[in-house]
């Protein structure tokens, strides 16, 4: 998609394509399904979980198929974003008023594009928190590949996995704020596909501009 977006009818403009939401749900069912076993299989305290998934035995064995659909999702949301998570000068910006957006003081923040630095941060982190999910998973998936003389892979492995699960888990509540506190409509944006041209001009007024092709008004 471009980020030019379209603008649509009724003040309404398209900010994420049919392809892209769909995508979007595909990484956001598989994720909280692994979550949601993986806590399971991580502490004996949260065993019940699998009970929700289908049980402990039906659990086992669709976390790693729910991994690969994750992962290979993960992985065309990279084609399909990539190109616009680059770092920019706005992002420097953006991070040096972390403050002022936490406090939702908009207007004191620097004219975001499509993404915003805290969005591109998150892309970045589920896309190598992805890799490793998977590296290390297989090796756990498939343990009696792995020869004696390299069993240290197995702990590593385990480690790799948990670190880096933990970490989606941070990631996973950042975007949640995100979308459903810090930028209010941005969830519903995740499900329609389009937004207010209040929103654009509030929380991404730089691509709101190349949305419309005019400067964006004042916000207030």
């Amino acid at each position: 998609m471009s980020t030019r977006g379209q603008v649509l009818p009724e003040g309404r403009i398209l900010r994420y394509t049919f392809v892209e939401r769909v995508n979007h749900w595909i990484v956001a069912f598989a994720y909280v399904y692994l979550l949601l076993t993986g806590l399971a299989f991580w502490s004996p305290w949260l065993y019940w979980l699998a009970i929700l998934c289908g049980g402990g035995q039906i659990s086992r064995i669709l976390h790693p198929w729910a991994g690969l659909i994750f992962f290979v999702a993960v992985i065309y949301m990279y084609v399909l974003w990539a190109g616009q998570m680059h770092t920019t000068d706005t992002d420097k910006a953006w991070w040096r008023s972390l403050r002022s957006y936490v406090r939702n003081e908009d207007e004191k923040m620097p004219p975001a594009g499509r993404f915003n630095a805290g969005q591109k941060l998150l892309f970045w982190g589920f896309l190598v928190c992805g890799i490793l999910l998977l590296l290390s998973g297989v090796i756990l998936w498939i343990p009696e590949w792995i020869p004696w003389s390299l069993r240290y892979l197995r702990y590593l492995a385990v480690l790799v996995h948990a670190a880096s699960a933990l970490l989606t888990i941070g990631l996973f509540m950042i975007h949640i704020y995100m979308s459903v506190f810090a930028e209010r409509g941005a969830f519903q944006s995740a499900v329609r596909g389009d937004v207010s041209e209040e929103f654009a001009r509030r929380y991404h007024p730089g691509w709101y501009k190349e949305v419309v092709g005019t400067g964006p008004a004042p916000r207030k």
